[in-house]
């Protein structure tokens, strides 16, 4: 879970979300919601992504400002269980 979170909110391509999904929803203004562990139980889930689904949640009078602050200053809105699952990560990570 944690590996994940910083995936989708850490690893950048050009300073964009690697994930082309994350990059997508990103750039629409949404906020990298939840990260649902066992989300997609399917053997294509599993294998795509060890089961793991993520929520993105568009607040719909927030959307035009977390677009700009993302195709602006690369910045990734995220709520508070993601941005701990990175926090852990940083804080146990050698890379």
């Amino acid at each position: 879970m944690r590996l994940c979170a910083w995936y989708l909110y850490g690893e950048k391509h050009r300073g964009y979300a690697l994930n082309p999904v994350a990059n997508f929803h990103l750039q629409n203004g949404s906020v990298l919601w939840r990260i649902n562990w066992m989300g997609d139980s399917s053997p294509r889930g599993i294998g795509a992504s060890c089961g793991m689904m993520v929520n993105y949640r568009y607040f719909l009078e927030e959307t035009a400002s977390n677009s700009a602050l993302y195709l602006g200053s690369k910045q990734v809105k995220a709520s508070e269980q993601v941005l701990a699952l990175v926090s852990q990560f940083q804080q146990n990570s050698k890379l």
